[in-house]
């Protein structure tokens, strides 16, 4: 049984967070994984997640403390299916059983507005899973048609970037031959139920694997001079924007031109093993802060100027429990004592770490939360700030205005 927590935070730092906690201009989504056994309890993390302006969570599982902690405050939920429910969910009374114990139950306090079936499914090469993807996607839709929810709940599945046979330049980018097929079916179905196309995409694996050829200001979306994409002529200063590009013309290629691209997982390790070239705090801080800037600025991608970025950032809490490599367990952006990893640029929050019993999701399902080291195999990607001190005031400000007069970059490497 979890105790209350002894030390709630303070009615000070609530009105503080009330009236100075900027409001997005887009909205920045976090991934709150719980591979964790010191995490905060839920209702805790409530305050830290408004204090970084994010207005949408991902979670790995559908964890009953979690939806009930973030009801009626506004927060948009995916939850998720793990991959070890696929099977399972083709079956369609066990679709309907779970969407009422885990989606209908929460509406309409919790605002869950999308269920993610499976996480990057078509990367582990496994033809079992595979196969079991889109009919349980099917399914769980089905079921929300029979509940009458599927106007307000939508399904999907997140990818990773190498599912892309080619990637530079982004307007050549491709689908994996070998998948093309697989993947015409789920982009038929979310064009079908109106369902966003999920891809997890980390430029930190490009400058891991080569950081001698990868220009860090580029994938830290530092200025730079950028490149010039040879086709289409379009100019590009930093790789994620170039990755997401690349969807896009994979999107394009197989007869797709208007899906709805969302980035479920992005983000940069604040440290790492000695081997891990640039997981520190500082390249961290630039990469998510510059990050939450180029949200808030409403700006989209060169190829889609003016559609908005649909980005999470991974992660909320660094996981003590996750295996791999240390950057796996350093993805956050607070620690699990409610501290920050790095400075962000917004008021410190003393969320005490009392939910010891968290091992992957405290939920009916549990956490299937893939670590990130699966997920780029090393696409490249940018991010930008100047890297100079600010006080926290100013940084809280700054997030949110518009930065011009971005330099280019000159280094561009393809993996």
């Amino acid at each position: 049984m979890m105790e209350p927590n002894p030390n709630p935070i303070s009615s000070s730092l609530l009105l503080f967070l009330l009236f100075f906690t900027p409001t997005m201009v887009a909205p920045l989504g976090i991934n709150y994984g719980q591979i964790a056994n010191n995490l905060p309890l839920p209702e805790n993390v409530v305050p830290l997640v408004k204090s970084i302006g994010a207005t949408r969570i991902k979670l790995y599982d559908a964890d009953p403390h979690v939806l009930k902690a973030f009801a009626n405050t506004g927060v948009e939920f995916i939850v998720s299916l793990g991959n070890e429910y696929l099977s399972k969910m083709k079956d369609p009374s066990k679709a309907q059983s779970w969407v009422k114990n885990n989606v209908q139950a929460y509406l309409p306090a919790t605002k869950i507005t999308c269920i993610a079936v499976g996480n990057e499914v078509l990367t582990f090469n496994d033809t079992i899973l595979t196969n079991n993807l889109l009919p349980a996607m099917q399914s769980v839709h089905t079921a929300l048609v029979n509940l009458k929810l599927d106007k307000q709940v939508t399904v999907t599945t997140a990818h990773s970037l190498a599912i892309l046979q080619t990637s530079y330049p982004p307007s050549a980018g491709a689908f994996r031959r070998d998948l093309v097929n697989c993947v015409t079916q789920i982009v038929d179905f979310h064009c079908k139920t109106g369902s966003p196309f999920l891809i997890n995409a980390y430029p930190y694996f490009a400058y891991k694997g080569n950081p001698k050829q990868v220009s860090l200001d580029f994938v830290l979306f530092q200025p730079n001079s950028g490149i010039v994409d040879p086709e289409s002529n379009l100019h590009y200063d930093n790789m994620l924007f170039a990755q997401i590009d690349a969807v896009h013309s994979a999107l394009a290629s197989i007869g797709y031109k208007n899906v709805c691209v969302q980035i479920s997982e992005t983000g940069w390790p604040s440290k790492g093993d000695a081997d891990e070239a640039g997981a520190t705090p500082e390249n961290a801080r630039k990469y998510n802060c510059n990050l939450m800037k180029l949200i808030g600025q409403k700006k989209g991608t060169p190829m889609r100027p003016n559609s908005d970025l649909n980005i999470y950032v991974f992660a909320l809490f660094n996981e003590n429990l996750k295996p791999g490599p240390g950057s796996e367990r350093n993805y956050g952006l607070f620690k699990p004592d409610g501290s920050q990893a790095y400075p962000l640029g917004v008021p410190a929050i003393n969320a005490v770490s009392t939910n010891s019993s968290n091992s992957g999701g405290s939920g009916s399902t549990p956490s299937a939360s893939v670590p990130p080291a699966s997920s780029s195999s090393g696409y490249l990607a940018i991010t930008s700030d100047s890297g100079t001190s600010l006080s926290p005031c100013k940084t809280l400000l700054l997030y949110f205005v518009s930065f011009g007069l971005w330099k280019k970059l000159d280094n561009y490497y393809h993996l």
